[in-house]
């Protein structure tokens, strides 16, 4: 009998959500992608905006197919910093703790999720 891997749960949810965040910069830049990103304040928004929106789909399939995942997890730890620092922290200066819990509920269980499993395959080594 196969025991219950939590992990394999956590990845494929987590991938999926990067995948399809990455495809939507793609398909709507104005709205998840440049476009957002210029309004936010990233620098070269329409470069950045195609290059994550690259890192979500690539990294977000691999760890869909399960594949080094301890190297998977590095670059969507960096899309979810810049996340955090770009749309997160300027609402917690500005609207407070609680707007900012509320808005930062999906950036801090992706977080959580990649840490989970970079931990996890650590220990899996």
């Amino acid at each position: 009998m196969t025991s219950f891997n939590p992990a394999f749960i956590i990845s494929t949810m987590v991938g999926l959500v990067f995948l399809s965040e990455g495809i939507q910069k793609f398909l709507f830049p104005e709205i998840t992608g440049a476009g957002r990103f210029e309004r936010i304040g990233v620098f070269y928004p329409h470069i950045m905006g195609y290059v994550i929106g690259a890192v979500e789909i690539v990294f977000g399939s691999l760890l869909l197919l399960r594949f080094k995942i301890r190297f998977t997890i590095i670059p969507l730890l960096c899309v979810m910093a810049g996340a955090i620092y770009y749309t997160k922290l300027p609402q917690l200066f500005n609207e407070g703790f609680w707007k900012t819990a509320h808005a930062g509920r999906t950036d801090f269980l992706m977080t959580c999720s990649l840490i989970f499993l970079l931990i996890t395959s650590l220990r899996n080594k």
